[in-house]
């Protein structure tokens, strides 16, 4: 792979207050997915981001959508046994309409022609794609993009960005990747939270491409086990395969891989790390439990 590489991966400075609490929140959410069986206090999650507790509380309801303890309760295995064990109906009717379910994730368009029939056989050999890290909700987060729509998306720290890379351009075989964050801007802004619809452009075998179609018709704070989803797919017996292929998932989060579980609702075996997945199924039963209370 030929990669343009420059200088610097820092994005421009953000400024301003909204931009400011985003941070805050990364930070104190990534701290929460790594300490909650610690049960933390309110006090102790609040210093990480170096305000007091009455600050914090309001900051993070706002932000998050549910109080901090609630956000903890979402962060155990038994939410997420509860959850996996309330989604057979929902996950029913979500298959039966051949549908995903509400919310953003019904704009999504998953092609299988990605590439052209000479661009598959050379395994993407000079293909060009773009790449930057954005802000979102959940750390930095890296957007590849191509002229026909997005073909990649990862999550990473400062610390790890370089690792999050060459581990999502592994996906693009002898594809240019150059560094060009006016190209992947728009995309970011309609991942997280834009109302637009978003092409996405997979290089896949037919069983993954039906696994990761299968994965965008599961309603947002539901779940799914690896078994279940298997059957659903009429091949009960491949629930390896189905793992296989939610981990050969290059899109993080709009194809939402992070919604199949063990069947004991276990979170494991995320190519971005347990730790992600848990913070990911969090942030999502807030927002549903915060849009059922509207």
């Amino acid at each position: 792979m030929t990669v343009e590489q420059v200088t610097s991966l820092s994005n421009e400075p953000v400024s301003g207050e909204d931009a400011r609490a985003m941070r805050r929140m990364e930070r104190v959410l990534r701290w929460l997915s790594e300490h909650y069986t610690e049960q933390p206090s309110l006090e102790a999650a609040a210093s990480v981001i170096g305000l007091g507790p009455h600050h914090f509380q309001r900051l993070f309801t706002r932000y998050v959508g549910v109080s901090p303890k609630k956000y903890v309760q979402f962060l155990t295995l038994e939410h997420a046994k509860r959850s996996l064990a309330a989604s057979a109906s929902v996950l029913d009717a979500a298959f039966d309409a051949g549908l995903s379910g509400p919310g953003r994730l019904h704009d999504l368009f998953v092609t299988h022609e990605a590439l052209t029939p000479g661009e598959w056989k050379a395994q993407g050999e000079g293909l060009d794609l773009r790449y930057g890290w954005h802000d979102s909700p959940f750390g930095d987060c890296l957007i590849v993009v191509s002229a026909r729509g997005v073909c990649g998306l990862a999550f990473g720290t400062q610390q790890d960005r370089p690792r999050a890379f060459e581990n999502l351009a592994r996906s693009f075989g002898g594809a240019r990747l150059t560094w060009d964050t006016l190209a992947t801007a728009e995309y970011a802004e309609l991942a997280f939270g834009g109302q637009g619809n978003i092409h996405l452009l997979l290089r896949a075998t037919p069983f993954q491409l039906k696994v990761w179609e299968a994965l965008l018709r599961i309603p947002m704070g539901a779940t799914t086990s690896y078994t279940d989803l298997a059957a659903r797919l009429g091949k009960p017996t491949a629930a390896r395969a189905v793992a296989n292929a939610l981990a050969a998932n290059p899109v993080s989060w709009l194809v939402p891989c992070h919604r199949v579980l063990r069947s004991d609702g276990t979170i494991s075996g995320y190519r971005w790390s347990p730790a992600q997945k848990r913070t990911l199924l969090a942030w999502e039963a807030a927002q549903t439990e915060r849009d059922a209370a509207a």
